[in-house]
């Protein structure tokens, strides 16, 4: 007979924020139908009950607010508690924002960057010793094909997602000869709460109606009209993860691959122009 192996011991442990919704809620669950243990975390661990019905002995849901580092340091001495270790960490949590520049106050731009920015790279910091000393791990950061391109209303959201692509390109080669990897996923428009209850209009203002009147029109069309399945994605996430991150970059959706190749394209095409003169600048 063939042994049973006790996955509750021996399944890989993912550390997931903003699990109460959208792609972190969708990660969670493709990683426990897997077998896989999680620990599960949201500012309001309530909202995390049916994830840990879903297989009680190794879901734990803990409060986290990544802007809080008291609470960071407290969520992984708990799954350290709980589990022993964390294999996968996904740094999910955040919103979107839109408005023009001049329509984002600096209150508003340093809030977006707290969570999705600054809170995610402290969470990757504290949990990367741990992750040295075993030699393996995985670190996955929910960014979006805006972390790559851009367009009138998106310059703030965009500028929070670009800085940690940049950031998590570098992490990627630092911690490539210690035995871990890092995933950049870069959804375009899918069906969760980012266009709803985690959706941030700023003020208008008049004089930027024509640029942003666009704008404001095809995100009220999205809204609950997306495309992307974020149950799809979440399995080509933990697809991606199980088969080791062949990759840097996973794109997701139709509309982030014509989004990458178009901006892609234009950085593409302005070098092309400019090579001669950018080469007649040397002494």
């Amino acid at each position: 007979m063939k042994d049973i192996v006790d996955t509750r011991n021996t399944a890989p442990v993912w550390f997931v924020t903003g699990t109460s919704s959208g792609f972190g809620h969708s990660i969670a669950s493709e990683a426990i139908a897997r077998g896989h243990r999680v620990v599960a975390t949201a500012r309001n661990p309530g909202d995390l009950e049916e994830l840990v019905a879903l297989a009680p002995d190794r879901v734990l849901a803990l409060r986290l607010d990544v802007t809080r580092p008291a609470e960071i340091d407290a969520a992984l001495a708990a799954a350290y508690e709980r589990f022993g270790a964390v294999d996968v960490l996904v740094n999910n949590a955040g919103y979107t924002l839109s408005g023009a520049i001049e329509e984002t106050s600096d209150a508003e731009l340093r809030a977006a960057f707290e969570p999705m920015f600054f809170g995610a790279l402290a969470l990757t910091r504290a949990v990367l010793p741990h992750l040295r000393a075993r030699g393996s791990g995985t670190i996955v950061q929910i960014t979006s094909a805006a972390g790559l391109c851009t367009g009138p209303g998106f310059g703030a959201y965009s500028a929070v997602k670009y800085s940690l692509e940049a950031a998590s390109e570098a992490l990627a080669g630092e911690i490539a000869p210690l035995g871990l990897k890092v995933l950049l996923v870069e959804p375009g428009m899918f069906r969760t709460s980012l266009l709803g209850a985690n959706y941030r209009a700023m003020p208008a203002l008049p004089a930027y109606e024509a640029t942003m009147a666009p704008m404001r029109a095809y995100t009220d069309s999205q809204r609950d009209a997306q495309a992307g399945d974020p149950h799809k994605a979440a399995k080509a996430i933990v697809d991606a993860v199980e088969a080791g991150v062949p990759t840097l970059r996973l794109p997701l959706g139709g509309d982030a691959v014509e989004m990458i190749r178009g901006a892609m394209a234009r950085l593409a095409a302005d070098v092309d122009r400019h090579e001669p003169l950018a080469r007649s600048t040397s002494f």
